[in-house]
């Protein structure tokens, strides 16, 4: 049997399963259930001492919408948007006292953790709140530099505002790391181009981990009435996002080497996997258990520990990161690679009654050939589209020799051509704009 147990940050999680800061841990009661389920960890939500913030949790709205941009209707299946309005926690942070020591006792207890989480109004606030959290008893406290809600709310500055801005969040940071023995982790916004540098600026103040990523800022329009969902823009999150929150991670990983959270964008064990592959030391599983109830949870912790059964892996560290182990660095190194092309088992191809294939290959290496699918072997680029589309897996993709290599059809990028050292932040110093232009 799988260990699924994993050291984050100098903290023993029983798994990697921790419940993020949503309405799910807005309530003493519900954080209990969480713990009974068998939950490694609880984020409580953001605590806050601005009133504004804890007010609009009280008038959350939710739009849960199909692939076809429709209200879900029943059963909530794996492509569900989950877009919301909501605020932080709404009772104020030092009401919450009795019930984070009682709680943080009630995890322990049970092999769990209970997580802080706080948003302030000042520098000050942030100390604060985390101060009392530490007080607590609670082992590790979350920044929400995430929130994609105060930025429209009049007056409001936090959240996502916060983390799209370096050094605002690395004086942040450094105030509270100063202020807090516990390990402190930024919850980062995917509302920005700078994620990297955000989080690179969070490390040298401190923080011990990064949560890649909060949710996003949308627009919903309901089609049918030409209105906007929710009356505007709200925070939107999904497994549809689940490659772009991936993206962060990778790069987090790869480039910074620190800890990560990894967050937005999971439904199933199937999620929680490419996060720790991508290089997340714990996973928050958030939205899918507003719309599933608790009693989903031991089924993703369960389908974790199959997964691992039945792959080989006996621990968590033999997953973690290996996906961005293997990886390539860019597309030129991608380009050293064999070249490969695609054969078609015409034993188990069903043309001419089928023609996918043919359909969506776009380089005129595939075609209908008295009954079956031809292929010119010196027009295909390897691009993999026809076994992506085959209905019968009967298309496979085999490495080009070199007597059937035509190089001439092959594009590959020549040693000394692309000089790392000469480029800075994507642009060659010694290229004018203008001659880009042209």
């Amino acid at each position: 049997m799988a260990d699924l147990s994993v050291d984050f940050c100098g903290i023993k999680f029983k798994n990697p399963v921790v419940i993020a800061s949503i309405e799910t841990t807005n309530s003493p009661e519900v954080i209990r259930e969480c713990v009974d389920a068998g939950a490694g960890g609880m984020i409580i939500k953001t605590l806050t001492d601005i009133e504004d913030m804890a007010r609009l949790t009280q008038n959350s709205k939710y739009a849960i919408l199909n692939e076809k941009s429709e209200p879900i209707r029943g059963k909530v299946n794996r492509n569900f948007v989950f877009y919301s309005r909501s605020g932080y926690s709404s009772t104020g942070y030092r009401e919450w006292v009795p019930y984070l020591k009682e709680l943080n006792k009630y995890a322990e207890d049970h092999g769990s953790h209970l997580i802080g989480s706080a948003g302030g109004k000042t520098v000050q606030s942030w100390v604060d709140i985390c101060r009392t959290i530490e007080d607590c008893g609670l082992p590790m406290v979350e920044l929400n530099f995430g929130c994609p809600h105060p930025a429209m709310m009049p007056g409001v500055h936090g959240g996502s505002m916060i983390g799209q801005e370096p050094d605002v969040a690395e004086e942040v940071t450094r105030r509270v790391c100063e202020a807090v023995k516990i390990p402190v982790v930024v919850k980062l916004t995917p509302d920005q181009s700078r994620v990297l540098e955000v989080a690179r600026a969070v490390q040298r103040a401190g923080a011990a981990a990064v949560t890649a990523t909060n949710r996003y800022t949308g627009f919903s329009i309901d089609i049918e009435t030409g209105s906007p969902r929710l009356g505007g823009p709200a925070g939107i999150g999904g497994v549809w996002a689940k490659p772009l929150s991936l993206r962060w991670v990778h790069r987090i990983h790869t480039e910074l080497g620190m800890p990560i959270t990894g967050s937005n964008g999971i439904y199933d064990h199937r999620d929680i996997v490419e996060f720790i592959m991508a290089g997340a030391g714990i996973v928050q599983v958030g939205s899918v258990l507003m719309l599933k109830g608790i009693k989903f949870l031991p089924k993703i912790i369960a389908g974790l520990e199959e997964f691992m059964d039945s792959h080989g892996y006996d621990d968590m560290e033999s997953m973690f990161g290996i996906a961005s182990r293997r990886s390539v660095k860019d597309y030129g190194e991608q380009f050293r690679k064999p070249r490969m092309h695609s054969e078609v088992n015409h034993a188990t191809c069903k043309n001419p009654s089928c023609t996918i294939c043919i359909q969506t290959c776009f380089y005129d290496t595939l075609w209908q050939s008295d009954g079956q699918v031809g292929s010119h072997l010196d027009h295909c680029i390897g691009c993999e589209m026809c076994t992506q589309t085959c209905p019968f897996d009967s298309i496979h993709m085999h490495v080009t020799s070199d007597e059937q290599r035509l190089s001439g059809d092959f594009f590959t990028i020549s040693e000394g051509v692309f000089e790392p050292e000469k480029f800075e932040n994507g642009f060659d110093r010694g290229i004018s704009l203008s001659r880009v232009k042209d």
